[in-house]
């Protein structure tokens, strides 16, 4: 405890308070005040009645009921205006209440007290007015109001609030008393503010003084352990709470639920949310969040369907949670819908709720109506911005990618890792170097190149942009590597043919104290495949099952299919095709097809045409594949029969596209293309280049002659 002392508390020696200067704004005016009169009489009743009555009006949360009665009031005695002011605080209003104390401390017949001061510092809080709170604290420490513990604890939640948690925790050591309200505050401030150790040191501190806990107490405790992932501390508090008899209020439930999905405990957290009685909008969008967070997203899906059924109104973090929830499975008709009933309910404006929206049509590929939202959002965050970034490099919008990432930087907030690694991937897939050394640089300047994200994207780019040799060097001096950046390198050796260097570094990756995931076992896999050794990649494949634990994709079987088709093994691939425990669909048919090209097995090759027609009948690709097949073989008439079939249906082959950027413009071509605008120069270039070949291969055959 003594270095949290050093740490939060004694930064400053004296008090920064000592001198009168701080009351001024309090200072009593020596005149007389006079309350003004209504125009009509207000019968004299006994104080007693009326503050009774104001304080009823406050409780039931009729200010303006409670406003009237306290205005036409002749006398007011401190209980009037502690009523009022409270009235004010507890409904949030804190320049109403700072007014009306003002007001109050002009009257020379009213007495300041503990209570009505404690209530003006707490409204400094909610207002986030920290000049105004360090003046009252002046005040408080000149008029020995600072012992009281009412003050005391005002004092901490408004500095905690206000940001200043090192103030905060100075007036919590300081104060003569403390109740659980100060320890609650004290921690509260800690823990919202990052300091989630502290704060489980000042509740354990809390403990031993014997301080009977209140469930808020408990609740932010949780928080903390949730956030920090102190599952075991957490555990500990969940005994506490059932022993005191608090687990059934929803507020500690719903923490307890949140601690252990945050520390991945799930099974815990849906069994807590399955005992309650009492099920809020809380305890819903718990649940529902955690089967995002779980992949499960159908059951959040059913779960917001329960929790409508069950007359709870969702509120913007449901909307946001259920969301994300369609964007994962791809269902834009629900998401859609979902969008017509925020609009409806008035939570577009939520940070939170557009943010998932723009997601989900970015991940439909709906990138006109997520551009819409974005632009229509009132404010935007890091993660708004980020988020249209990802869906422009995602859809293979590099250019509208690197234009949205301009104007975050001149108009938005800093980019943080993920706008510019999401940027950094689109280079990738459009294989744009030149743009992706640009931002490399800037990476440089910024001093995030060492982040993980940034550096397997940097890998990623250089290993599709052709430059491996870079990508490597990114690789071997960076000191942080992750299992993402490994798989990235392991990638970009196998895409290039170097699987010796892609197998090498898998090897290496168990002494790093990583463990492989799914997707760098497909890379090895593939390094296995383009190097035909069959028995290293069913080495790797029951490795992944036995010692990993890691469920087998569809991916990994299409891996090792095509492993088996390039060693010639066809009969053992199709077995593995009819085998598998996924759905059969042209991906994998295709991969058996062109491994029966590549070792011209007829039979096998229709029988896979024949799957692959099933799925999608007019697929021109399969049709040539098998044409090329059987004139591989010198079935001609086979190959005539399926050319008349493809007229038949209409079936045309999709050309194949060359393309070129010059001066930042980006110029596509198919074999005898003449749309470009600029045909003619081209063809007069082509023209020169062909007739000075021609001359060259003359001059050639005169010297061989």
């Amino acid at each position: 405890m003594t270095s949290i002392r050093l740490r939060l508390t004694r930064f400053f020696a004296t008090s920064k308070f000592t001198y009168a200067g701080w009351g001024d704004l309090l200072a009593v005016e020596k005149r007389n005040y006079h309350l003004i009169q209504e125009s009509h009489d207000f019968p004299q009743q006994n104080m007693l009645e009326i503050n009774s009555q104001l304080k009823e009006l406050v409780k039931k949360g009729e200010l303006e009921n409670a406003r009237q009665l306290f205005d036409k009031m002749t006398q007011r005695d401190e209980v009037s205006w502690t009523n009022m002011i409270s009235g004010y605080v507890n409904a949030s209003s804190p320049l109403q209440a700072l007014s009306l104390f003002l007001e109050m401390r002009r009257d020379p017949s009213i007495r300041m007290d503990p209570f009505s001061l404690s209530l003006a510092v707490k409204a400094c809080g909610l207002s986030m007015n920290l000049r105004c709170g360090e003046l009252l604290h002046g005040y408080s420490i000149k008029t020995d109001f600072v012992c009281s513990v009412f003050v005391g604890s005002s004092l901490v939640d408004m500095y905690m609030k206000a940001g200043n948690v090192l103030e905060g925790c100075r007036v919590f050591d300081e104060m003569p008393l403390r109740n659980v309200v100060s320890w609650t505050a004290v921690i509260t401030g800690l823990v919202r503010a990052g300091y989630n150790e502290e704060g489980l040191v000042y509740f354990s501190e809390m403990w031993r003084d014997g301080v009977e806990c209140d469930s808020y107490a408990y609740a932010i405790v949780l928080k903390a352990c949730a956030d920090i992932g102190c599952l075991n501390y957490g555990r500990e508090m969940h005994t506490r709470i059932v022993k005191k008899g608090l687990d059934m209020s929803s507020y500690v439930a719903n923490s307890l639920a949140t601690m252990y999905n945050k520390c991945g405990k799930l099974n815990y957290g849906m069994c807590l949310f399955a005992r309650m009685r009492l099920r809020d909008v809380v305890s819903w969008t718990t649940v529902i969040t955690t089967y995002v967070q779980i992949g499960q997203d159908q059951y959040a899906i059913q779960a917001f369907l329960r929790m409508k059924e069950s007359s709870v109104s969702p509120n913007e973090y449901t909307f946001a949670a259920v969301v994300a929830a369609c964007a994962n499975l791809s269902r834009l008709d629900w998401g859609v819908q979902l969008h017509a009933n925020v609009l409806c309910v008035g939570f577009l404006d939520s940070l939170s709720v557009s943010n998932s929206i723009v997601t989900m049509y970015s991940k439909s590929g709906q990138l006109d109506s997520a551009s819409l939202i974005f632009h229509e959002m009132s404010k935007r965050d890091i993660v708004s911005w980020s988020t249209i970034i990802a869906g422009y490099a995602q859809g293979g919008f590099g250019e509208e990618a690197f234009e949205l990432l301009s104007w975050m930087r001149k108009e938005g907030p800093k980019p943080t890792e993920f706008a510019l690694a999401s940027v950094l991937s689109a280079c990738g897939s459009m294989a744009i170097l030149d743009q992706g050394k640009q931002l490399h640089t800037h990476v440089l300047i910024i001093g995030l190149d060492h982040m993980p994200l940034v550096l397997s994207a940097l890998i990623s780019m250089y290993s599709k942009c052709g430059s491996i040799a870079e990508a490597s060097k990114i690789f071997n001096s960076a000191q942080n590597n992750d299992i993402v950046s490994w798989t990235a390198m392991i990638n970009g050796y196998a895409e290039h043919g170097y699987s010796q260097d892609a197998i090498g570094l898998f090897e290496k990756i168990p002494y790093t104290g990583l463990r492989p995931d799914s997707v760098t076992f497909i890379g090895v896999l593939s390094a296995c495949s383009h190097t035909g050794l069959v028995d290293l990649g069913f080495h790797y494949f029951r490795l992944m099952k036995e010692e990993y634990k890691i469920s087998l994709s569809k991916e990994h079987y299409g891996c090792m299919i095509d492993l088996l088709c390039h060693a010639g093994r066809i009969i053992d691939a199709e077995n593995m095709i009819k085998n598998m425990p996924f759905e059969k669909d042209d991906v994998v048919w295709s991969t058996l097809l062109r491994g029966c090209r590549l070792h011209g097995d007829v039979e096998c090759g229709k029988h896979a045409a024949e799957q692959i027609l099933k799925l999608a009948p007019n697929c021109a690709v399969t049709h040539t594949t098998l044409s090329n097949i059987y004139a591989s073989k010198g079935k001609w008439g086979e190959v005539a029969e399926l050319r008349k079939l493809m007229r038949l249906k209409g079936v045309l082959k999709e050309p194949g596209w060359s393309w070129i950027k010059v001066k930042d413009q980006v110029s596509a071509f198919v074999a005898g293309d003449k749309k470009h605008t600029r045909n003619e120069d081209i063809y007069d270039i082509l023209d020169l280049i062909s007739l000075k070949t021609e001359f060259s291969l003359r001059n050639v055959a005169s010297i061989l002659e």
